[in-house]
């Protein structure tokens, strides 16, 4: 709710623009004041901004306020801006954060109705009413919720009667000076900058630095423990004991999200895990809570030597291969085969500490908190970072690397339990997913066991058939899964859509008397499996086994989309 965000994008040393955080004058601390700031960015859009708890709560706003009643437009919640910023009119040099020309469009008074205006932010609704020289009467503000928007869009409506719309003239006019957009542009009378990073001709070579160094764990801050102060400053903070909080998901998408403030960090792959400590107790939980402390008890024994007397961390065990990339497959090995390969602990995000639960907080002031309890713990425990912003650019490098994918969360979003919200993002750079294993074909040739695994996943409470999946197994594999297969044998197919026909043929040669050979077992298995891609008609092109998900509840496997 503070200033992170906002100070993370700037570099004081080189800018004149405010830092916020001291101290108001009483009288206008009591005040509830707000501006609109007309930003002519890479697009033209408004910034509105409301005063609370000591700093500016800002939304963009690409079409500025609506005028007639139950006229809604889209505002996007953006990081808070101190008090100061509400009296900058100038421009903001090209190359930096927000490049462009800025007027204090409208500015005024405003309140909210039933007076708890963090309240009403916190619930995702502020019905309010405004007195601006050019805004005045009733507007509300609503956070979307569910479908495919993020947690950070809202939309602004026009509530109570019509307002009369703004002329031609007033609408290029700032209150502050009179001035229009071009005049202020050309007096350029105000400057401010930011360090947010722009692409530049080393640009290359900084983000694969920044990769290689989030891999190997190095992006930590200097020496400094978080003791009671860094969780302290933060108001009003819930008390909480450590225990296990269902994991957030993150959605997939296909191409990186336009509006919003997205920071991003690597994928991996291994096996997500909620790490609980409590004293000298550690618990190391999946997302189904299985406990597997025993199988990583290097992991279990850095946690206990985590700077705290309680903490629960979310995070990802993986192994890495000999170019730094982490592979399930590696991790299935070393519970196989008994290797000693060393596993890693990734840690990206800080739920609850020392009796504080954290959850409400913002992203970046969890991970701001989260990288300094890491900050000297050492292998196998890495504080997974931010390695940038440009989804784009960092796509092109992490799949060059031949690496996972990336994750993007918005920089104010708060941890959501078990939710999948769309404030968190993930973009692969390979087609991964689980299955439900709900049956397998007989061997044949030389093979032992079993030829193929049918796998499918669930829609609509149905387990859809997805495809055969014959490669990816070692001798070894071939002979534990047929006995874990045996174990949970069925006389019937689980499947609800087989057999079936498409264009008059039976789906991938699957037929009623192909079906009698058939041997099906209890949908109870899920794996992950690796393919080139989704045919038309559904099913996996090239798929590839890579391993049993024992963190996964096989209820919960959906295509992923």
């Amino acid at each position: 709710m503070g200033l992170a965000e906002y100070k993370a994008k700037r570099d004081f040393r080189k800018t004149a623009e405010p830092k916020g955080g001291k101290p108001l004058p009483k009288a206008v601390r009591g005040a509830s004041r707000f501006v609109i700031q007309k930003h002519d960015a890479r697009r033209l859009h408004y910034d509105f901004r409301l005063q609370m708890e000591g700093v500016l709560k800002s939304w963009a706003v690409p079409k500025g306020l609506p005028w007639k009643k139950a006229e809604k437009h889209l505002a996007v919640e953006v990081e808070n801006h101190p008090i100061e910023y509400e009296d900058f009119e100038g421009v903001i040099p090209e190359g930096n954060y927000g490049g462009g020309t800025v007027m204090v469009w409208d500015r005024g008074t405003y309140y909210v109705y039933g007076e708890q205006p963090v309240k009403s932010l916190q619930e995702g609704k502020l019905h309010l009413v405004l007195d601006g020289k050019k805004a005045r009467g009733e507007w509300t503000l609503v956070r979307i919720r569910g479908g495919d928007n993020e947690k950070n869009q809202w939309l602004i409506l026009k509530t109570g009667a019509d307002a009369k719309p703004i002329s031609k003239k007033l609408e290029d006019k700032s209150v502050k000076t009179g001035r229009t957009m071009k005049q202020i542009a050309q007096a350029r009378d105000a400057e401010w900058e930011s360090n947010r990073e722009e692409k530049d001709p080393s640009a290359r070579s900084a983000l694969k630095a920044r990769i290689k160094a989030a891999v190997a764990g190095r992006d930590r801050p200097a020496r400094r423990r978080p003791g009671p102060a860094v969780v302290g400053s933060q108001p009003d903070l819930p008390a909480a004991k450590a225990r296990f909080i269902d994991p957030m998901k993150p959605r997939l998408v296909e191409k990186p999200l336009t509006a919003g403030d997205w920071i991003y960090e690597l994928k991996f792959d291994g096996i997500r895990l909620i790490a609980v400590k409590t004293g000298k107790k550690v618990s190391l939980l999946s997302r189904n809570k299985n406990e597997l402390a025993g199988r990583f008890p290097e992991i279990v024994e850095a946690v206990k030597s985590l700077p705290a007397r309680e903490c629960v961390i979310d995070g990802e065990v993986v192994a890495l291969d000999e170019e730094g990339r982490s592979s399930f497959q590696l991790l299935q090995a070393r519970e196989m085969e008994g290797r000693k390969s060393p596993v890693y602990f990734y840690a990206f995000d800080l739920l609850q500490l020392d009796g504080k639960n954290l959850i409400g907080l913002p992203l970046e002031a969890r991970k701001n908190v989260l990288e300094k309890l890491c900050a000297d713990a050492g292998d196998p425990i890495r504080y997974s970072g931010v390695i940038g912003g440009d989804a784009k650019g960092l796509l092109d490098e992490v799949k060059h690397r031949g690496l996972e994918g990336i994750v993007g969360k918005q920089r104010t979003s708060v941890y959501e339990p078990g939710r999948r919200s769309g404030a968190w993002i993930k973009l692969k750079c390979a087609n991964k997913q689980e299955f439900v294993i709900g049956g397998y074909t007989p061997p044949q040739g030389s093979r032992k066991h079993f030829g193929a695994i049918l796998v499918g996943y669930y829609e609509n409470k149905g387990l859809v058939f997805a495809g055969k999946v014959g490669t990816g197994f070692t001798t070894e594999w071939l002979s534990v899964l047929h006995k874990k297969f045996r174990a949970e044998e069925r006389s019937d197919c689980p499947f609800v859509d087989l057999p079936s026909k498409q264009n008059g043929q039976w789906v991938l040669g699957i037929t009623p008397s192909m079906m009698r050979k058939m041997h099906w077992v209890n949908p109870v298995f899920v794996c992950e499996i690796k393919f080139a891609e989704w045919t038309r008609d559904g099913k996996l092109r090239a798929p590839v086994f890579l391993g049993l998900r024992e963190d996964k509840k096989a209820s919960d496997v959906v295509r992923d989309a």
